[in-house]
């Protein structure tokens, strides 16, 4: 949702670890076909062992305030009200009820019957509540508190043990609760710390935990979900780099790598001992055009940029043929999406002619952008420019410099998000109150619709009100959406429960995967 460098950002949500993902296809390899019908039963018992990317030394277990892999481990200690289902859509999860108003300015949350804590104390309305104010508490200074901006913190209602009514400032509507409150949204009970007592209802509980190397979990025997977690224990090692990570999964020292770089795809899939999952999303990437400045505050600027891209060519380069082209809109999995928009052609004469009328032939611009799938796309564009006279001046910056104080300020850039549903996706990009709208969009037809449809729980009603938007975004919107990157996680044969999916947790639902031996 948010772009690279603000709150969910592909960066942080995958551990600083590489590019998304983006649609679904079955997962592919040696170990795809069929497999005799035992190993495919769930069974209990052993420890599963994920590596990732991060080598964070500060490294946390914060439910709200997570730091790099802490996102991950997040997924093991903490349940939420709500989880994303195989397609990128949230679904009740800890809630057995959550519905909106007629116009989504308020929303009643029930929670299920019987729930647990790690340490045994029910969870009730009383614990929903505090895990609502600290994500949002000032004090605490969650990056992760913008997704829950609008929430009036100060007024819910508690209706009954388990029953919270939850408005907004304002009178603000907002439906996409789920979507926005889903991932950093875990429900812990009212005596929680992050150091001294991180204790959620998710599938694993912790037992040790050494920042920037390893953490262990052993199984909850009372997790909301019956039979679940199959694993008696859970190991998530921390890698500095991809070859490290590869050398150990073939090695057999870890179970499941998530993230994969490209670049390692032809070992992955010649392995016969691992699994290749291939999972495409809506997972975005793009360049950002800051409309507030020129060049880019001149719509028939943004539309020759858009039109001299080749997309094919950036899916085939920037993301070594592991993705598919996109059209300049996000959240294609949307049920709201307007699939009647067509893709953007490359017409690089017509961007020229474009150039020309707005009086910027020989137009120089500075692309600011991050290693990794970003610098490549970025030298790639700056290719595709100079064909019609055009210089992008690539200039790479760290992480930490690309997310500062800078962040808004960037002329063009490099972006992308993970693919959720529009409105959430909107909220982090460019809607009239969007947290990270680098691209400073601003425009009342688009921002009419945006709001009507941010008030509209009937999806076929609300369809239209997208519709519009999209089309407005299509025409003089200020992303350049040039591509959706797949997502490579890859496993060893051992692992049950893995698949391919429309998101990005093929490898993070740890209640789910088990060991076949």
């Amino acid at each position: 949702m948010a772009r690279d460098g603000y709150p969910l950002s592909r960066r942080s949500f995958l551990g600083h670890a590489g590019v998304l993902a983006g649609g679904l296809l079955a997962g592919c390899g040696p170990a795809d076909g069929p497999t005799h019908a035992v190993a495919d039963q769930p069974r209990h018992g052993g420890r599963l062992r994920l590596g990732i990317i991060d080598g964070n030394q500060s490294g946390n277990l914060d439910a709200h305030k997570p730091i790099g892999s802490g996102i991950v481990r997040g997924f093991a200690l903490y349940s939420k009200l709500w989880e994303w289902d195989e397609q990128m859509q949230p679904r009740l999860a800890l809630a057995e009820f959550a519905e909106p108003n007629a116009d989504a300015s308020s929303w009643t949350l029930r929670l299920k019957p019987g729930l647990e804590f790690h340490h045994g104390k029910t969870i009730d309305a009383d614990d929903l509540i505090f895990s609502i104010r600290r994500l949002t508490d000032p004090q605490l200074a969650s990056p992760y508190a913008a997704l829950l901006h609008w929430v009036d913190r100060d007024n819910l209602v508690k209706l009954d043990d388990r029953t919270v009514r939850l408005g907004f400032r304002e009178g603000r509507s907002y439906l996409p609760l789920p979507e926005t409150w889903v991932n950093f949204g875990g429900i812990v009970p009212v005596d929680y710390h992050p150091v001294t007592n991180p204790v959620g209802a998710g599938p694993y509980k912790l037992k040790s935990f050494t920042p920037g190397q390893r953490s262990l979990f052993t199984r909850f025997d009372n997790y909301y979900k019956p039979g679940k977690p199959y694993a008696d224990e859970l190991e998530i090692i921390d890698f500095k780099d991809q070859t490290g990570r590869l050398a150990a999964l073939r090695a057999g020292q870890i179970d499941m790598a998530n993230v994969m770089s490209t670049e390692h795809l032809q070992v992955l899939q010649a392995d016969p001992r691992l699994r290749l999952l291939k999972s495409v999303s809506g997972n975005w990437l793009s360049f950002d055009m800051n409309t507030a400045k020129a060049p880019f505050d001149d719509p028939r600027v943004r539309e020759a940029f858009r039109l001299l891209a080749d997309r094919d060519e950036l899916v085939r380069r920037a993301l070594n043929g592991q993705g598919r082209v996109a059209n300049d809109l996000y959240a294609p999995f949307d049920p709201t999406f307007d699939h009647s928009i067509g893709p953007r052609p490359h017409d690089p004469q017509r961007a020229a002619q474009l150039l020309r009328e707005a009086g910027h032939e020989q137009l120089q611009v500075e692309l600011v952008t991050t290693p990794g799938p970003g610098l490549a796309s970025a030298l790639v564009l700056a290719e595709q420019a100079r064909r019609i006279g055009v210089t992008l001046n690539v200039r790479q910056v760290d992480l930490a410099t690309f997310q500062g104080p800078q962040r808004d300020d960037w002329t063009l850039s490099t972006g992308g998000s993970i693919g959720a549903p529009f409105l959430a996706s909107a909220i982090h990009t460019d809607a009239p109150f969007a947290v990270a709208n680098k691209t400073h969009f601003n425009d009342p037809e688009f921002s009419q619709a945006f709001l009507a449809a941010m008030a509209q729980p009937d999806l076929e009603k609300r369809k239209n009100l997208v519709h519009q938007a999209q089309r407005i975004q299509y025409e003089r919107g200020g992303m350049l959406i040039w591509g959706f990157a797949d997502l490579l996680d890859s496993v060893s044969t051992r692992v049950g429960g893995a698949q391919a999916e429309q998101s990005l947790f093929s490898t993070w639902r740890f209640e789910s995967l088990w060991l076949k031996t």
